[in-house]
């Protein structure tokens, strides 16, 4: 199913996730080692206070240095540069990027390896949107925010995808690399304005329904300033691409 050549790199950005890392490293090593994917999980962390970067070396030890790469940084960076420094230290040919909050569920890697194999494309999204996707403990209004900044969205921009708003994908290498470079955004529009300049480029895009489940442990990090953060960011995009 895999050409023995290829290798997944996992970004995972955290910000006091210590409770969720444990568990989010196990899934992940577990779906991997089953299927037979080669991997290693880079976790980048923004200085946390809550201790996240101890329980990343734990199980560090754990799981050793090939499997677990651990790339801190000094303050609350953001999610874009994030990336960017993740990249750098990817040794794999395909990067997934996810979040550490168990809000995305590792069991769906393998579904993403082999859409993406099916076509060779260049980037597998997760949808909460088509197909069996869906969200699970979200309220009514979260609910309808986040559908209603997609459909704004697809309205506005056409990007071709039914969620844009979504952060759960998987890319070629090179390819993320070549979004990230040209994407401006910083905070919620970031994982927008990625699949906004993937159309740009012509990468080819398929998508994979998730189910995306509101994070077990610590605050949500959707607030009215991320809402507003979004409709100005997407106000931007409108009118810059």
């Amino acid at each position: 199913m895999h050409s023995p050549v290829d290798r997944y790199s996992v970004l995972l950005p955290t910000y006091n996730e210590r409770e969720n890392l444990p568990i989010i490293v196990w899934l992940l090593v577990k779906v991997f080692t089953e299927h037979h994917i080669d991997f290693e999980i880079i976790i980048i962390d923004d200085n946390s206070p809550d201790g996240t970067l101890e329980v990343a070396r734990r199980l560090q030890k754990v799981y050793g240095e090939d499997r677990i790469v651990l790339r801190p940084r000094a303050g609350k960076l953001g999610l874009g540069t994030a990336y960017v420094h993740g990249i750098k230290n990817a040794t794999g040919n395909f990067v997934i990027i996810m979040d550490a909050d168990m809000s995305h569920h590792p069991k769906f890697i393998p579904e993403f390896i082999a859409k993406q194999k099916e076509g060779d494309y260049d980037i597998v999204t997760g949808t909460r949107y088509q197909g069996n996707g869906g969200v699970y403990g979200w309220d009514l209004r979260r609910k309808l925010t986040s559908r209603g900044a997609n459909v704004l969205a697809d309205v506005l921009l056409n990007p071709g995808v039914s969620d844009l708003t979504g952060s759960f994908r998987l890319y070629k290498k090179y390819v993320l690399a070549r979004i990230i470079e040209s994407t401006v955004s910083k905070g919620y529009v970031f994982q927008m304005e990625m699949m906004i300049r993937a159309r740009q480029f012509n990468f080819s895009i398929a998508e994979v329904p998730i189910t995306f489940v509101d994070r077990v442990y610590g605050e949500s990090k959707l607030g009215a300033n991320e809402i507003i953060g979004y409709l100005k960011g997407l106000f931007t995009l409108t009118l810059t691409t």
